[in-house]
């Protein structure tokens, strides 16, 4: 007991740390603006350095759950994530986020602590060949063994996650070099915690042809992607939009790119366009194209509707700033660069040439979205005003968008919950966040995702909606939410199935799986459980208040709602069949 103490008085003072590789670490962390960690204990001497630079270690509950808290941070703040995980069963957990990271091109740094070096290869106690495990999800993966190179290696590291397409890096940390002496003086300077770092450009003469390609086409649509936002993109698409009077519609992680209210919206194109979709009867604005400006979109298969929304007679302009992306799946005008920086010379190009043809097509274009807009809220107007028991998904959706303001952030799950929010709310600024796992889109991750993005925006709004299959694998993190004072409005779709998957077994086999549906769960009870608020809703009238109650809380507040299992999102899929 005494030399436990006497071991914790000299970490309180910092003695143990002093001087070492951890110590220099967290100094270099600090250095590139890192002013919170998301870990568990190990590797135990970073944490505890980082007090002393005011770095906050934000404790989860499961591993795997840290990078996904990482990941959002990222995106709301346009600065790296940085996740911590020990070795073996705690790095293997990290996986899954930093795939996520990579395919969305999101910057997240995970330290992982290995063994110490003179037990390599020796069976240590999980020891385990991280760097093979990281490789095929991560942009850089080394491993750093000479305190005199530390500053170089975590330089490398954010350079790796910042530079070019932004995504996950991993710098692997034996525990014993974690304790030796390192240089008693940091020789670099340079804060590399920002993306994107560098800002790329297409040459004047490609700009030039995309300017009057856009001035001169009959039908010209923008789909703007994820990488608006990454990009900080958003105020040079709105310019572009207004100015030159073209039509946009995004992505689902381009969502908020713009303001979804302009009359040159349309909102998300994609795969759930069919039956109840808030685009369904734009989707012609599309389809029948000739010009078609593709903005940091990978042009993946939900996103293009397993490649059959884009027109397949029309020329594409596409902006990226990685050349693999532009031409994967669609011949284009090659804009390689930085989405923002692209935007602002296509718009300063497109102020010196004759875009009279834009503005004089401007109202038809306008008159095309007003009635597409109209026709869906005939359309769903019984749904998102229905009273009915257990609750729809889309009168729930409107209650929740009632109240969004231009600062709040939605976050939601896979699956359906980011259908559903995609459809039924809308972006009231450019620049509006609605984060969502879109590159592997698993299960679970919208809860801690949320939690990310309120350490990032403590001030903001911020709703979280989830299903109860997919939040059951985060369940353990309501208990950090509360410990980390991290107040959410969290909105559990409690329909008692796995949603999607039953469909769509139905669809395919005429049956389901016995995975597919659910014991009765008081979502609620679990939260009072560990000290958060706990809210059950099973009539429509009292699901406001429930709402009003949840955003005044100094707390997380779950809110269990008993929700149709029969409710099907407009995935066209489910249409065609």
């Amino acid at each position: 007991m005494a030399a436990s103490a006497a071991s914790n008085a000299l970490v309180s003072r910092g003695l143990l740390y002093q001087g070492t590789v951890a110590h220099r670490l967290a100094e270099g962390l600090k250095r590139h603006g890192v002013t919170c960690l998301f870990g568990q204990s190990l590797p135990s001497l970073v944490h505890l350095a980082g007090r002393e630079f005011g770095i906050k270690q934000i404790a989860y509950r499961q591993e795997n759950t840290g990078g996904y808290m990482a990941d959002a941070y990222a995106r709301a703040t346009g600065k790296v994530g940085i996740v911590t995980a020990q070795n073996g069963p705690a790095a293997a957990l990290l996986v899954a986020p930093l795939a996520e990271a990579l395919k969305v091109s999101v910057p997240v740094i995970a330290l992982v602590q290995e063994v110490s070096r003179d037990q390599t290869d020796k069976n240590a106690f999980q020891e385990l060949d991280h760097e093979s495990m990281f490789r095929p999800v991560t942009k850089w993966v080394r491993r750093v063994t000479d305190p005199n190179r530390i500053d170089d290696y975590l330089d490398m590291a954010f350079t790796a996650a910042c530079g070019g397409r932004p995504g996950p890096a991993v710098l692997l940390l034996p525990a014993d070099f974690l304790l030796e002496p390192a240089p008693a003086s940091a020789e670099r300077k340079a804060n590399l915690g920002q993306f994107p770092l560098d800002r790329s450009l297409p040459n004047s003469e490609a700009l030039k042809e995309a300017a009057e390609l856009l001035a001169s086409a009959q039908s010209p649509v923008v789909i703007a992607g994820g990488g608006v936002h990454l990009s900080g993109a958003a105020q040079a698409l709105a310019r572009l939009q207004e100015q030159y009077s073209l039509p946009v519609a995004t992505t689902v992680m381009g969502k908020g790119g713009v303001d979804e209210t302009h009359p040159l919206s349309i909102g998300v194109a994609s795969y759930f366009m069919g039956e109840n979709g808030s685009a369904r009867y734009m989707r012609h604005l599309i389809s029948d194209a000739d010009v078609v400006l593709l903005v940091g979109n990978r042009t993946n298969q939900n996103g293009t509707d397993s490649w059959k929304l884009y027109p397949s007679g029309a020329r594409f302009i596409h902006i990226d700033v990685d050349a693999q992306e532009i031409g994967r799946n669609y011949e284009a005008l090659r804009l390689i660069g930085d989405a923002r920086t692209t935007l602002e010379a296509l718009c300063d190009q497109l102020a010196t040439i004759d875009t009279s043809a834009r503005k004089q097509a401007r109202a038809e274009v306008e008159s095309a979205i007003k009635r597409g807009r109209e026709q869906h809220e005939e359309q769903v107007a019984s749904l998102v005003g229905s009273d009915s028991a257990p609750m729809r998904p889309e009168r729930i959706m409107r209650e929740i968008d009632k109240r969004l303001t231009a600062e709040s952030v939605v976050v939601a799950d896979a699956s359906y919950s980011s259908i559903w929010i995609a459809n039924y709310m809308r972006a009231r600024k450019a620049g509006s966040r609605f984060i969502t796992p879109r590159g592997l889109a698993g299960l679970g991750w919208g809860f801690p995702m949320a939690l990310g993005v309120r350490v990032a925006r403590p001030q903001a709004p911020i709703f979280c909606v989830v299903g109860d299959g997919g939040f059951a694998h985060a369940w353990a993190e309501l208990e950090t939410a509360v410990r980390m004072k991290l107040p959410v409005v969290l909105v559990v779709l409690n329909n008692q199935i796995l949603g999607y998957q039953k469909h769509a077994e139905n669809i395919k086999f005429g049956e389901y799986t016995s995975a597919c549906e659910f014991s009765p769960v008081d979502h609620a009870a679990i939260a009072r459980a560990v000290g958060a608020e706990g809210i059950r809703v099973e009539k429509a009238e009292d699901l406001g208040a429930a709402l009003d109650r949840a955003m005044s809380s100094d707390t997380v507040t779950l809110i269990d709602v008993i929700t149709d299992p029969n409710a099907f999102p407009p995935v066209t899929w489910y249409e065609s069949n």
